[in-house]
């Protein structure tokens, strides 16, 4: 088996085909649905938004809380679907990596390639390796939102699978 692609930098995204093993490294958003909502009525209302998006990568997520001396809870990911009502104008921003679980929407695809971005799938059940590999933790939006707050996680190696490439292929239609 050959080793997983390693993500450093946008570059390395076009590279990327429907089906590679990748390992992706850096920092990545929390946001599940009731962020994505307050993030697009942010921008309906002509506000910033919480965190930069150009270049990001968002992990549909919503983390459990820490017990006493770990980074993070419980941090598997959740049904991107619930997303796809967001995701194309998100990714118009520059939104560049998505990670999750499930397919996506036609509109999501057409955004996907539109943009140049990927969307990456985590193995749902995994939330003990992803933790694993969670160095560092911080809340950054929402936090009435309890586990749906909006977190800056940082990523060591976590492994995931290309689903959609830059180019559109998509390994789950």
């Amino acid at each position: 088996m050959n080793r997983p692609i390693a993500i450093t930098n946008d570059s390395d995204l076009t590279k990327l085909r429907a089906g590679d093993a990748v390992e992706f490294s850096g920092v990545a958003y929390t946001a599940r649905d009731a962020a994505h909502k307050r993030f697009v009525a942010a921008l309906d209302a002509g506000k910033p938004l919480p965190v930069e998006l150009r270049g990001a990568a968002i992990y549909y997520a919503g983390p459990t809380p820490a017990r006493k001396g770990e980074i993070i809870g419980s941090c598997g990911p959740t049904t991107s679907a619930r997303m796809d009502d967001y995701a194309p104008r998100l990714l118009d921003l520059g939104l560049k990596i998505m990670i999750g679980k499930g397919k996506r929407s036609p509109e999501v695809l057409d955004a996907v390639r539109r943009n140049g971005a990927v969307y990456l799938i985590a193995v749902g059940g995994a939330a003990a390796l992803i933790k694993s590999r969670i160095t560092a933790c911080e809340e950054v939006a929402y936090p009435d939102l309890g586990c749906e707050a909006v977190r800056r996680l940082t990523f060591d190696h976590l492994p995931l699978l290309v689903a959609i490439d830059s180019l559109g292929n998509n390994i789950l239609s």
